[in-house]
């Protein structure tokens, strides 16, 4: 196996293993368990060795979260990420990973995740967040009642006033996720819905109906990046990290310039760039989609088509494969979902996808895909973008 270096500068990292935890309902399991779950089953997708893993990035778990959760997991990282930006975390500690690879800060780095959300809900042990606190500058718009998903809420809403989006078009987001998870055994909800089930579903916060929102769900997952050196060794193909990109554009809703675009706008120019290629050599999208509009506004903003065009694209069914495992809005959402889409991705460039998998036009396997999370309400964004060669 290859032996620990600091002096390494410039190596191409892979990731090397990924899994998924128990996800959907779980009652029986602590969030420490599908954290260890994952892991497990991320290692052995890997064929590596536990000993490898120098690097522990953790977010969104106990005090101390990087440290509490390497002592449940038995692991002495002389790396550690606690990066915590919502649900951008994981594509931000995946650039922060590569980077210290890359460096030879570190050889092998697990990014691991794992929360029983909708089981506490269930149990009482927790209640719905109203807002996220109200200090420093959320001091001033948390007494007038914002709550997380009215900010997206007004947010689409300026989007829908200056280019005319409209309310079908959002809901097309909600009915191609569900049918990207009819075909996933994994996903939490199957069931196809329609333009019409969304519209007519209990309005949540103007324009959001229920199933404009993302589901509530446990479940946990983990990436294992690793050093090029590796690869050899590893049960796998690589997929690797090409380019990433991160960015954060507000927290105040009036510091916002515009809300018609998301800070995805500079991680995906950043990441597409680093990575040497264009937008529409992608093959495919795994998109944070706590609602609708996040789905739309990102395509914009990733650079898929033009700003104020994201609800024409997405009535163009199939010119660009999204969410294939149907996303947080139909598969899964257990917090911070954005190591899931990692995950996605990885599995599609592999040609493991459980249900919808994607394919060239030659009917080869996918060499290029990006995954974007976004944070808080348009607060944050990391990008990556992801290849095959």
């Amino acid at each position: 196996m290859p032996t620990t270096s600091r002096n390494r500068a410039g190596r191409r990292v892979a990731v090397v293993g990924i899994s998924l935890s128990d996800c959907g309902r779980v009652d029986e399991a602590t969030p420490y368990t599908l954290h260890a779950q994952a892991a497990r089953r991320a290692l052995a997708d890997s064929g590596l060795d536990r000993s490898v893993i120098d690097g522990l990035a953790s977010a969104g778990l106990g005090t101390l979260a990087p440290v509490e959760v390497a002592e449940y997991l038995g692991l002495r990282p002389r790396w550690v990420d606690s990066t915590a930006v919502g649900g951008a975390t994981w594509e931000v500690m995946a650039a922060h990973a590569a980077d210290a690879i890359a460096a030879g800060h570190a050889n092998a780095v697990l990014l691991v995740y794992g929360s029983t959300a909708r089981a506490d809900i269930k149990a009482r042990r927790r209640t719905a967040n109203l807002s996220f606190g109200a200090r420093g500058p959320l001091q001033f718009e948390a007494p007038h009642g914002h709550t997380l998903i009215a900010k997206y809420a007004m947010a689409a809403r300026r989007h829908m006033h200056e280019y005319g989006t409209t309310l079908e078009q959002l809901a097309e987001v909600a009915v191609q996720a569900r049918a990207n998870a009819a075909l996933n055994p994994e996903a939490m909800f199957r069931e196809p819905i329609t333009v019409d089930e969304v519209l007519d579903g209990p309005m949540i916060a103007d324009p959001f109906t229920k199933l404009h929102c993302c589901i509530r769900s446990d479940g946990g997952c983990a990436v294992l990046l690793a050093a090029e050196e590796y690869v050899p060794h590893t049960a796998k193909a690589p997929v690797w990290i090409l380019g990433t990109g991160e960015h954060v554009s507000h927290t105040s809703m009036s510091q916002w310039e515009d809300f018609t675009v998301s800070p995805a706008a500079v991680s995906g120019r950043l990441a597409f760039e680093r990575a040497g290629v264009r937008p529409e050599e992608i093959d495919l999208a795994e998109i944070y989609d706590a609602f609708t509009y996040m789905t739309l506004v990102t395509l914009e903003d990733l650079g898929f088509c033009a700003k104020g065009e994201g609800g024409p694209f997405i009535e163009e069914k199939g010119r660009l494969p999204v969410n294939t495992d149907g996303g947080g809005l139909s598969a899964c959402h257990p917090g911070m979902r954005g190591l899931f889409l990692l995950v996605e991705a990885v599995r599609q460039l592999r040609g493991e996808a459980s249900g919808l998998q994607v394919r060239r036009a030659d009917g080869s396997l996918p060499e290029l895909a990006v995954a974007s999370g976004t944070g808080g309400w348009f607060c944050s964004s990391g990008t990556v973008v992801l290849g095959r060669g």
